[in-house]
């Protein structure tokens, strides 16, 4: 179990701050994090909110719903390191609306777009990146919320919720490009 020291008040940060006054163990986290969101955009280049909204494995991904998923995973990971376990669902109680919201999130839906899509997304990578600038420490953090997968009375601090944004969005940028090379035979990679 990893301890850590909660973040109280408000917004937590310590003023305005931009990832270009990163410097340190944040720049390194921040650029490897912008690294990995490059290669789960550049997946969509060129193509049309149909192209990104096609299935083309037997999975329910899609492009789009891969962008739409990393967008809500990362603001969700973000609002725990600001507020704590209760800017998260308890996985243990999510109901059937709840889960049939969550599948929403990996698919474009009827009048999505990708432009907006991609756009939302820039809108909470820009939030994240300030938000690390700024913490006064990365090693606060908060009890994890309920879940099967978590360690029951585990927490994380910022640095570790930091990891996995980046490892999430990495994983899924893989996911992304089979899904491209599958769609049009464009790679990102290789």
């Amino acid at each position: 179990m990893t301890t850590s020291t909660p973040i109280t008040g408000g917004l937590a940060a310590s003023g305005p701050a931009d990832a270009s006054t990163a410097d340190g163990e944040r720049a390194d986290l921040l650029a490897t994090l912008a690294k990995n969101r490059h290669f789960l955009r550049f997946t969509t280049r060129g193509l049309t909110d149909e192209q990104a909204g096609q299935r083309t494995t037997v999975s329910e991904l899609s492009l789009g719903g891969l962008i739409k998923h990393v967008t809500a995973a990362e603001q969700g990971w973000v609002n725990f390191i600001l507020e704590g376990t209760s800017a998260m669902k308890d996985f243990t109680a999510m109901t059937e609306d709840d889960y049939a919201q969550r599948a929403d999130q990996f698919r474009l839906l009827p009048g999505e777009t990708l432009a907006a899509v991609l756009a939302g997304y820039a809108e909470v990578a820009r939030r994240t990146d300030e938000l690390v600038a700024s913490l006064p420490s990365l090693n606060a953090g908060h009890p994890l919320p309920k879940a099967p997968w978590f360690q029951p009375g585990a927490s994380w601090s910022a640095r570790q919720v930091l990891l996995h944004i980046i490892t999430e969005t990495a994983q899924h940028a893989g996911h992304a490009d089979i899904i491209r090379e599958s769609l049009d035979g464009a790679k990102s990679m290789g």
